[in-house]
């Protein structure tokens, strides 16, 4: 038990610490800005499986809720929750837990590629779903200009998913027991 909080714990102090690389905001995306902080969101999808890096992913959305400004910019508190962004943060439970489970059925015959899958799907495709419909709620922007300004994210969370399966896979076989 006391693992399962260790692990829940660090991981969403290293989505809080991938707060602290500085957001890029284009101007044309609606005020969604890019950001680290969703390697975090795939990485304890891939390292602690679908339920506890989803917990982990609660808890740190736990501490921003409180007002800690721990997204990247340093923004917290309960407005985020009325921002452009809300569908993204929303989504990320949801992201860690399809990124769990598609790795968790991929992984022992290719680790890397079943890394950079789960986080293309679930780190991508599950999070778009909620960020565009948040996106699309909070602007007023029908859900084809979301989608479009969405996309322009698109490469960045590839390559995010590809380091993500890499440091996956280099954890797992230098400390497999620290990893679900």
């Amino acid at each position: 038990m006391e693992k399962t909080v260790a692990r829940v714990a660090l991981f969403a102090a290293l989505i809080a610490a991938l707060g602290l690389v500085p957001q890029l905001v284009l101007p044309f995306a609606g005020g969604v800005p890019i950001t680290a902080q969703t390697l975090g969101v795939m990485l304890a999808g891939l390292m602690l499986g679908p339920w506890r890096g989803a917990l982990a992913v609660l808890v740190f959305m736990a501490v921003v809720a409180m007002g800690a400004p721990l997204l990247a910019g340093g923004r917290g508190g309960l407005g985020v929750f009325a921002g452009p962004t809300v569908g993204f943060f929303v989504g990320w439970p949801f992201a860690a837990i399809a990124i769990g489970l598609i790795y968790r059925a991929m992984r022992a015959r290719a680790p890397i590629v079943g890394g950079i899958v789960a986080s293309v799907l679930g780190g991508i495709g599950v999070l778009y779903f909620f960020g565009i419909v948040g996106l699309s709620l909070v602007t007023g922007m029908d859900l084809i200009a979301a989608t479009v300004a969405a996309l322009t994210f698109v490469p960045g969370d590839i390559l995010k998913a590809v380091i993500a399966a890499f440091i996956a896979r280099e954890v797992r076989r230098a400390r497999p027991d620290l990893v679900d």
